[in-house]
């Protein structure tokens, strides 16, 4: 019986060091589909609709208050003015908008 035991031993010391990060693999494989890969895609979609804000887009800022874009500032195609009631504008970095709620209505 011993014998085979001592076979045994030697069988586990000949294996291939590779084996040993396969479980580290399978790990980081499993984050970039379940975590990287849609942040990304949500980082996409965002992006694309930052560059399609129009003047009169209904949005929502990444501070939950709700408006519509009045116009752009001239100088800078990346803010906007978004006029939140009747006399208030408030001016906006595009990026800082989470949200547009309606474009159709214009």
């Amino acid at each position: 019986m011993s014998l085979l035991y001592a076979e045994a031993g030697v069988n586990t010391a000949s294996q291939n060091p590779i084996t040993g990060f396969i479980p580290l693999i399978l790990l980081f494989v499993i984050f970039y589909f379940f975590l990287i890969r849609p942040q990304k895609k949500k980082a996409d979609q965002h992006k694309l609709m930052v560059a399609n804000i129009q003047v009169g887009d209904k949005v929502i800022t990444s501070g939950g208050i709700y408006g519509q874009v009045d116009s752009f500032k001239s100088d800078l195609q990346s803010t906007v003015y978004v006029k939140i009631s009747d006399s208030t504008k408030v001016l906006l970095e595009k990026n800082s908008i989470s949200q547009v709620i309606n474009s159709d209505n214009k």
